[in-house]
């Protein structure tokens, strides 16, 4: 086992300084969310019952309450997919929100909620694949339940039964259980059909998906927040999609093992984010870059941190030094006017004089000298 995890750390060291083609699997992902309220609720954009495709976590259909009609979110979906399947969809989508009407009030009285609160019901299932080349693999199928954003029922698809992780779901698991064809039908879509959506619909938008977005990779440190000794340094990679993708910080140009991730996150247009961090001292000399991958790419992109800090301060050293260097020029720039000050003032002591005539004098010395 040792030695199977030193082969694996060197082949990801030949693989990150580019020795090696990536081998890393391309995934794939389609889910379908519903979602459905216990009341109406006076919020733009907010509907009694909603639901939604996803492909690769980007929306291709929409329905909600008010408009009642399944609708395609992609182009591609609005050319390729036919009459019937939207009509289909508007129909079981219909169902569906009838069944979610049905059973957020049974959870609610199963819960002894007051029905003057809000509550909510959703539903997310589908299925995850691995792609390498032409080999399409079964990754994962997803059919669970949420009840006011918690955990409530989910399908264990290796053992093609349900969980429960609250006692109020014990009933449901109990009476799904013991339909056999139930569980065999879920497993079923989750592994055969699922996938098969997931490939066509991945077909229907080949264009799109291969030529894809590339990334923008940015690299910059701050000041630490919870070290003020040292720097935050953070590789950032945006706008990219499809969502598959491999951020690394090196460090020399091998990886640095300590970093954090915010894992990989949706803009607003569609595209794909990406942000990793890493603590180094403020000193530090190292090398340091961020190498990612992704599938639009002919070869990795590095983006070479150049050592400076944006927010951090000048060194105090400097800041003393041209603070000592700006006072003194003022000391010297105000030597004549304190010398003219003090040979007008003994003018007049040895005078005594205190005349117009003088005074103006005086005042006609400075505004010379001012200008």
């Amino acid at each position: 086992m040792i030695m199977d995890v030193k082969v694996f750390t060197l082949l990801c060291a030949f693989l990150l300084n580019g020795a090696l083609p990536s081998c890393r699997a391309e995934k794939h992902s389609l889910y379908y969310i519903y979602t459905g309220l216990s009341k109406p609720v006076d919020l733009p954009g907010i509907y009694e019952f909603s639901a939604m495709g996803l492909l690769d976590d980007r929306q291709i259909d929409s329905y909600n309450s008010r408009e009642q009609i399944n609708i395609p979110k992609q182009q591609w979906m609005k050319e390729k997919m036919q009459e019937d399947y939207w009509e289909k969809g508007t129909q079981s989508r219909k169902s569906k929100e009838q069944w979610f009407n049905v059973n957020v009030h049974i959870l609610m009285e199963r819960m002894r909620h007051n029905r003057s609160d809000l509550h909510v019901l959703q539903w997310r299932t589908g299925c995850e694949v691995e792609i390498k080349g032409s080999e399409v693999k079964f990754s994962k199928g997803i059919d669970e339940y949420g009840y006011d954003g918690e955990n409530f029922l989910a399908f264990d698809d290796a053992e093609s039964q349900w969980v429960a992780p609250v006692e109020e779901a014990l009933p449901t698991k109990r009476k799904w259980d013991s339909v056999p064809i139930l569980n065999q039908y879920t497993k079923g879509y989750l592994e055969k059909e699922c996938v098969d959506w997931l490939n066509k619909f991945r077909e229907y938008a080949n264009e799109e998906l291969r030529n894809g977005s590339p990334p923008e990779v940015h690299v910059f440190a701050v000041k630490s927040i919870s070290d003020k000794t040292k720097l935050k340094l953070t590789c950032l990679a945006t706008g990219f999609y499809s969502k598959d993708t491999m951020l690394v910080i090196r460090r020399n140009r091998l990886p640095e093992k300590k970093t954090e991730s915010t894992g990989v996150r949706p803009n607003h247009d569609q595209t794909f984010q990406l942000r990793k961090s890493v603590e180094i001292e403020q000193d530090e000399t190292d090398e340091y870059d961020c190498y990612m991958t992704h599938r639009t790419l002919k070869g990795p992109v590095i983006a070479r941190w150049d050592g400076k800090c944006k927010d951090c301060l000048p060194n105090l050293n400097w800041i003393c030094v041209v603070a000592g260097a700006v006072l003194m020029l003022g000391v010297v720039a105000l030597l004549p006017v304190l010398l003219k000050k003090k040979i007008i003032g003994s003018r007049q002591r040895l005078s005594g004089s205190q005349s117009p005539l003088y005074q103006i004098q005086a005042d006609s010395e400075s505004e010379d000298y001012n200008h």
